[in-house]
């Protein structure tokens, strides 16, 4: 780990969980993990399932706190800050997109675009929004609820929600982990042109060895402990 604060980064991060049943077999969800992310890099977390992933991902965006050691978002220790301001952080700093969309359900397409530059205070949240419902090809459904689109269109709708936010950092959970091959592979194509676009630094988990491969590096989780990282 350099002197220097990463933009985002672990420091001998461990994420350790009592065993109710057995007393002195606590659970090791993550083990001392070292990693630098320079802005603007495309990081793939990859592993098994039951690796730490999603886990990771959630310590990174400050969701969540280590057992032991630091993480740094957009050059901030995470350790230093209390919940209020890790949350005022991500409002800034940070877009996510989830495997199962989070979309709600009671609001339009449009209006799921337009809810995080409104919680900023953005202006001209509605001209923002529908540009970018455009750019992803659903400008005509901006109207439509999350339950009359597909699943394909629902992530289109997310991934728009992303960006539209303009945060310099997207972290993306199994992103095409709902969709089929087909639809997955257009989410994926997406979802790169507009990270080169605005050069986001993008970090996501996936089992999805086509999406992995389109990021610059891999990060490889076995059972919690990290491999060396890798160029995709």
């Amino acid at each position: 780990m350099p002197d220097s604060t990463p933009f985002l980064g672990a420091k001998n991060v461990s994420q350790i969980i009592a065993n109710p049943t057995q007393q002195g077999h606590d659970l090791h969800i993550l083990q001392d993990l070292n990693f630098t992310i320079e802005a603007g890099e495309s990081v793939a977390i990859v592993g098994a399932s039951g690796s730490g992933k999603t886990t990771l991902l959630g310590m990174m965006a400050g969701l969540d706190s280590p057992s032991h050691g630091q993480l740094f978002l957009a050059q901030q220790d995470l350790s230093q800050l209390n919940e209020e301001g890790r949350a005022e952080l991500r409002k800034h700093q940070v877009a996510f997109i989830f495997q199962n969309f989070q979309l709600l359900p009671s609001l339009t397409a449009l209006e799921n675009i337009m809810l995080p530059l409104e919680v900023k205070g953005s202006t001209g949240a509605k001209a923002v929004a529908q540009k970018y419902l455009q750019h992803v090809g659903l400008g005509q459904r901006g109207g439509h609820y999350p339950n009359q689109l597909s699943g394909g269109e629902q992530q289109r709708v997310a991934i728009a929600r992303a960006f539209a936010a303009q945060a310099p950092i997207l972290f993306a959970d199994e992103p095409t982990g709902n969709l089929d091959t087909e639809t997955g592979r257009h989410i994926i194509e997406l979802l790169f042109e507009l990270n080169q676009q605005h050069q986001t630094t993008l970090v996501l988990v996936t089992h999805d060895l086509a999406l992995a491969q389109r990021c610059q590096r891999r990060l490889s989780l076995t059972a919690g402990k990290l491999a060396e990282p890798t160029d995709a």
